[in-house]
């Protein structure tokens, strides 16, 4: 019962093929190409290598956002209509969950922080307990320096994840207390984390509807933004 897993919700270009019992295969590329290059060709690519159709799969995860605009945009049209063309199941996954994924231990909490913009990070709070990983607080955008703030002085160290935890990586062991950043290989999305989650939801029966599963992104794109202000409208 294999299921293909997307992520292109920041740089990252992450595809998994996973099944209940084992991550088969998981593709991840870093670069400077944008997702409308890769992702199509990175498909194709896991299922040769495992020698899967595309017929054989049971569904699709993909995660949501929140992060890039464009990214999660194009992960998200693809995972549609291949949903849609092979009558699969699919389910969103958000983002922030995936990441907190990499660190399944207890008395900790996890914090993933994507970019933003501006000084700003999509952040959220997760911890694991009974081997379940709960969320803590709900997605909101913070200053980086109020987020750093605020795990200083929670009652478990924060381990903070995701692109912003990587380049601020130095100003985060500088802080000290409470705060910690996360190991390099650990700090960015995993294709294989949505594959986890989304498995984790087709088997409590829950799926979206093809046609209506749209982007989290929280705020608006600067584009929304900057129309808004040409056409004299102001911002919420």
């Amino acid at each position: 019962m294999p299921i293909l897993a997307l992520d292109t919700s920041t740089l990252v270009s992450s595809v998994a093929i996973a099944s209940p019992e084992k991550l088969i295969a998981e593709l991840i590329l870093q670069t400077k190409l944008t997702h409308s290059e890769v992702l199509m060709p990175h498909i194709e690519q896991i299922l040769a290598m495992t020698k899967i159709k595309k017929t054989d799969l049971t569904g699709i995860a993909v995660s949501i956002g929140p992060g890039s605009f464009t990214g999660l945009r194009i992960g998200l049209a693809a995972a549609k209509g291949m949903a849609y063309a092979l009558k699969l199941p699919i389910v969103g996954v958000s983002t922030l969950a995936a990441l907190a994924y990499h660190y399944p231990m207890p008395n900790i909490y996890i914090a993933p922080l994507l970019d933003a913009q501006k000084g700003n990070v999509y952040m959220a709070l997760y911890r694991w307990e009974n081997g379940i990983l709960q969320e803590v607080q709900a997605p909101v955008v913070k200053s980086f320096d109020m987020v750093l703030q605020d795990g200083q002085v929670l009652d478990l160290p924060v381990v903070f994840v995701g692109d912003t935890a990587q380049k601020q990586a130095l100003a985060i062991a500088e802080a000290g207390g409470n705060v910690v950043p996360a190991m390099p290989q650990l700090v960015m999305p995993r294709a294989a984390n949505v594959a986890m989650l989304g498995l984790s939801e087709f088997a409590k029966g829950k799926t979206d509807h093809v046609m209506q599963l749209e982007p989290v992104y929280i705020r608006r794109s600067e584009a929304e933004v900057l129309w808004e202000r040409r056409n004299g409208k102001s911002e919420e």
